[in-house]
């Protein structure tokens, strides 16, 4: 497939690309301000290294490679040939029940998305992040989803900027929320504090000291000090809440062996103890000024101690270390009680079936302005003391 200065073609995955290639790709660069580490080359090639991702695993790599006249490599889109719905935290399970049930098939698809990974980020990769060339790569998404003969094309945890360049190809947007903390500039947790209401301060202390109430310590472990060992007890961790909460965990050990193979330094793993030994713990992605919280798992039930390891500990390591965001993951209203507030995420999609495009347009234009009420009536609740300033949406 090729437009005027510019060649498309589909490869199995990241792998098919070099890591020093990859790494010219917007947000892909360990270091760099825009630093994305769920789009690096490492975490993407680690979920196809562990066959989390795969055909069996009905996510079949199926990555765009935009190539400029001198097959040089300009743009990367992340996709998925895709046989359901999971692992994607943007639902689309009633629309694919109404298009078959009125004859149609909405699988395959095809998902541009990090696998199991609700976190905004570029789907559109560019070299220098080139609005022409992303263009360029969101008209070849449209082509590639035709000659596949998919229903639809899903771009998931998009930027706003890669969100209006699809909508202006005839992608529909959709908008979600999550909640982030922002760090202002604060010195200390108790800086905070300070810009809370005077009852939702108390409300926090009391939190904090419950949950360490039972002898439980907290260690934060970065780089080396992550240890196979402690990536055994995680993964205990991890596979108890996934075998709980959903049925069958998306991530395999070996991931997270690779994962701390190559990129460590973007781990922060929030360890909980007792009794000299690991109860709980909860693992965050770094980059870009920003800690991605993730995964969370215990063996042990405390009150509280969820609310530590996984919201509390990120803030304080953010104002420790000066990360201007945290991402508390998919969903939550209760964390808007501990300091995150209402952020809005986006999405967008390309659905081939006229009849099925036009009933999902509708769905959407009323979701939105649903989200958005539901937006502002969270933030008006939110903790925050009158008067205090409230972190930008």
């Amino acid at each position: 497939m090729s437009g005027d200065e510019y060649s498309v073609t589909t490869v199995a995955g990241a792998g098919a690309f070099t890591s020093e290639e990859w790494s010219r790709l917007e947000g892909t660069a360990r270091g760099a301000d825009d630093y994305n580490p769920f789009i690096s080359h490492a975490f993407l090639t680690a979920l196809e290294q562990s066959n989390c991702v795969s055909r069996r695993a009905g996510w079949q790599p199926h990555f765009l490679r935009v190539e400029d006249g001198d097959k040089n490599l300009i743009a990367a889109v992340p996709a998925y040939l895709k046989s359901h719905s999971q692992g994607e935290y943007v639902f689309d399970h009633g629309w694919a029940k109404a298009f078959e049930q009125a004859g149609g098939s909405y699988y395959p698809k095809l998902q541009v998305s990090v696998p199991f990974t609700p976190a905004t980020g570029p789907r559109l990769l560019s070299v220098g992040g080139e609005e022409t060339v992303k263009l360029a790569a969101a008209t070849a998404l449209k082509a590639v989803a035709k000659s596949l003969g998919v229903s639809s094309a899903h771009v998931t945890f998009a930027t706003e900027t890669d969100a209006a360049i699809l909508e202006s190809q005839g992608f529909l947007h959709r908008i979600d929320q999550q909640f982030h903390f922002h760090n202002d500039g604060y010195k200390s947790y108790e800086d905070f504090l300070a810009t809370l209401a005077s009852r939702k301060r108390k409300d926090l202390r009391k939190e904090r000291q419950a949950a360490l109430s039972n002898g439980i310590n907290v260690v934060r472990l970065t780089g080396k000090d992550i240890t196979e060992e402690v990536w055994d007890k995680f993964f205990e961790f991890y596979i108890d809440t996934g075998n709980r909460k959903w049925g069958q965990p998306y991530l395999n050990r070996r991931f997270f062996s690779l994962i701390g193979e190559t990129m460590a330094d973007d781990i922060l793993l929030i360890m909980a103890k007792r009794d000299g030994r690991y109860i709980a713990g909860a693992i965050n992605f770094l980059g870009g000024g920003r800690i991605f919280g993730r995964n969370w798992g215990c063996i042990e039930d405390h009150p509280f101690l969820h609310f530590e390891v996984c919201y509390h500990q990120a803030i304080d390591h953010a104002i420790e270390h000066g990360y201007s965001i945290v991402e508390a993951g998919a969903q939550g209203e209760h964390k808007l009680a501990r300091g995150y507030m209402p952020v809005t995420t986006h999405s967008a999609h390309y659905i081939v079936h006229e009849g099925l495009r036009r009933a999902v347009a509708d769905y959407l234009e009323r979701e939105r302005q649903e989200v958005s009420r539901l937006s502002e009536v969270l933030t008006e609740h939110g903790p925050f003391r009158k008067g205090a300033l409230l972190p930008e949406n």
